[in-house]
């Protein structure tokens, strides 16, 4: 690999001869393309006192396909070159067939640019990030004897991409993309839990490598781990809820953004297919998708397949408005695509994918939400959880939460639960925040084997009548 810009028509294939064969793979096919990608990654983790993985990965590759009504015909080698491509068409044409579909008119170009091209790799020498890491690592310890076990990570990556079309409109765009995290585990009298905190974006690693940011991180980690050293056990039952603004998105993400996906309403699988114009959320919840917001981790200047991003309105006002579209769904529907076309690399076809997603804030304070409350559970963090997209079904695990009792917020809980389903719990809202916040930046979303970066958010909203698993009250 290179520190020179990716130009793969000017030092892997001949431009001419590459449109040429994209014709031949989409002759008689609604649509298609060449997608074309180099990308390097970098990460770093010390843990327990040492520098413990440093990984360095450098791919390249292409992927080729071609498109008829719901068959999608997809190639994709790591050798970009002209016999490869070659042999692509001839898989791509399988999906055409006899042809006789017109070629759908290609995305309109964008001049915008939503985040920088600099390589955040190169934004810090390796020693540089070694020495921040163990800093970290000698921070964290020092704030608290209770302190046993440190774990920092630095990640970076550097994607360049390029999207050719066969009405020969060419498309470039350069991904940068940047993470830390920390994680303390403290123990007392025998016990022991854990805190983890950070961000990241599209953005270089200066900013992450500041002490003023690190530093903010590792007290947050030590804060949420010392809370949990606290916390008593969970009660279980159906009770009113709180969730914090924030990171808390992700249960909107999971539970709600993938039911609004495209495919799964053109096939009638998501629990929201067949209701748009259907009051689906209470009175005053409004969910957008937007991968316009500069810097944010699922940002694009364009999706994968070359359309440029939305803010795209999925309900308003409790109303279903519109979905999430790639190319294909949104013909195959006859609608618009909104620039949620996304794969995970060459070796993958663009589906309907999420960027940053997120709901709008309202008029209470959070104080005003918690005051509603007689008995319930104020969840302001969660860690992995469970959905069903066909039934939006999910269960969540809280990492920080507390009991609420008669207005007030009490002891913190551990253990704590919430399970449900999205489209009776998007009814359930029954008060939304002035404190609308994104996450720090964090965010992978799978899908069908493919992981991508997103984003969440939200105000602090309050659900009534969600069941909490813990231990009995």
């Amino acid at each position: 690999m290179t520190d020179s810009p990716f130009r793969p028509f000017e030092t892997l294939l001949d431009r001419d001869a590459a449109l040429r064969h994209l014709r031949a793979a989409t002759d008689g096919a609604d649509d298609g393309e060449l997608f074309l990608e180099r990308r390097r990654a970098e990460a770093l983790s010390f843990d327990d006192g040492r520098l413990r993985t440093a990984s360095y990965d450098a791919s390249e590759g292409f992927g080729l396909r071609a498109v008829r009504g719901e068959v999608t015909g997809y190639a994709h080698s790591s050798d970009i070159s002209a016999p490869a491509l070659a042999r692509a068409v001839e898989t791509a044409r399988l999906a055409v067939g006899a042809g006789g579909a017109t070629l759908a008119a290609g995305p309109e170009p964008t001049n915008r640019r939503l985040y920088t091209d600099a390589d955040p790799i190169a934004g810090a020498g390796f020693p540089v990030k070694i020495e921040t890491l163990r800093e970290i690592d000698a921070f964290a310890r020092d704030l608290d004897p209770r302190v046993v076990q440190v774990t920092a990570s630095l990640a970076a990556a550097h994607q360049e991409v390029v999207i050719l079309r066969p009405d020969g409109q060419e498309l470039r765009d350069t991904r940068p993309m940047t993470r830390l995290t920390v994680s303390v585990i403290v123990e007392a009298q025998g016990r022991r839990e854990q805190g983890s905190a950070g961000g990241g974006g599209r953005l270089g690693m200066d900013g992450l490598i500041d002490p003023a940011d690190w530093q903010a991180r590792a007290r947050e980690a030590l804060r949420i781990a010392l809370v949990n050293l606290s916390a008593e056990d969970a009660p279980a039952g159906v009770m009113d809820v709180v969730l914090g603004p924030g990171w808390p998105g992700i249960l909107l993400h999971e539970a709600i953004g993938h039911g609004l996906e495209g495919d799964f309403n053109r096939k009638g699988s998501s629990a929201f297919a067949g209701l748009m114009g259907q009051r689906i959320a209470a009175p005053g919840v409004t969910v957008l998708d937007d991968g316009t917001l500069p810097d944010r981790r699922g940002s694009l200047t364009f999706d994968d397949e070359g359309t440029p991003s939305h803010r795209t309105t999925l309900i308003e006002d409790g109303i279903l408005t519109g979905y999430m579209q790639d190319r294909q769904n949104a013909r195959l529907m006859g609608v618009a695509p909104t620039g949620n076309g996304r794969r995970e690399s060459y070796a993958h076809a663009p589906m309907p994918r999420m960027t940053n997603t997120y709901m709008l804030g309202g008029d209470a304070t959070p104080g005003d939400l918690v005051a509603e409350m007689k008995d319930g559970i104020y969840a302001v963090g969660f860690g992995g959880g469970q959905v069903d997209i066909t039934n939006g079904k999910f269960v969540f695990s809280c990492t920080e939460a507390y009991r609420v009792k008669n207005g007030k917020v009490g002891a913190p809980v551990k253990g704590a639960t919430l399970i449900g389903d999205g489209a009776t719990a998007l009814q359930k809202i029954r008060g939304l925040g002035n404190d609308m916040a994104l996450d720090p930046g964090m965010g992978t979303c799978g899908k069908q084997g493919q992981w991508v970066p997103v984003g969440v958010g939200q105000p602090s909203v309050l659900i009534g009548g969600l069941t909490v698993g813990g231990s009995a009250a």
